[in-house]
């Protein structure tokens, strides 16, 4: 202690930090278990008339977390599905018969086509 009672001034916080200092790891694993939304709207007017608005929303979140709000977009978006040909799996069988489907139609039309330049 100085001298008149006075403690000396921590000068290297912040007002409103928490004590601890917390790691990137620490922040982003909070973040993942509980959630974070960020939402904003734009909204372009001329004269008072609306032109235009987009509506922003973000979700940050864990796919566990997610998932027990609901969320899982991800698990029937086609695009998003892995398609391994050992696996054998629908996605990959119904590529493989719409493949061997083209592949039968352009064997048809080059056939058609080679017919026609003889005649």
């Amino acid at each position: 202690m100085e001298a008149g009672g006075l403690q000396p001034r921590q000068t290297n916080r912040l007002p409103g930090r928490p004590n601890d200092p917390s790691n990137l790891a620490d922040i982003l694993e909070r973040v993942l278990d509980k959630g974070i939304v960020i939402a904003g709207d734009i909204q372009i007017n001329l004269l008072e008339i609306e032109l235009l608005t987009i509506k922003l929303r973000l979700l940050i979140a864990s796919v566990d977390r997610a998932r027990e709000m609901g969320i899982n977009w991800w698990e029937s978006d086609q695009s998003l599905q892995k398609l391994e040909p050992g696996e054998g799996g629908n996605g990959a069988r119904q590529l493989e018969q719409e493949n061997r489907e083209l592949r039968e139609r352009v064997d048809r039309l080059e056939r058609l086509v080679g017919e026609g330049s003889k005649k």
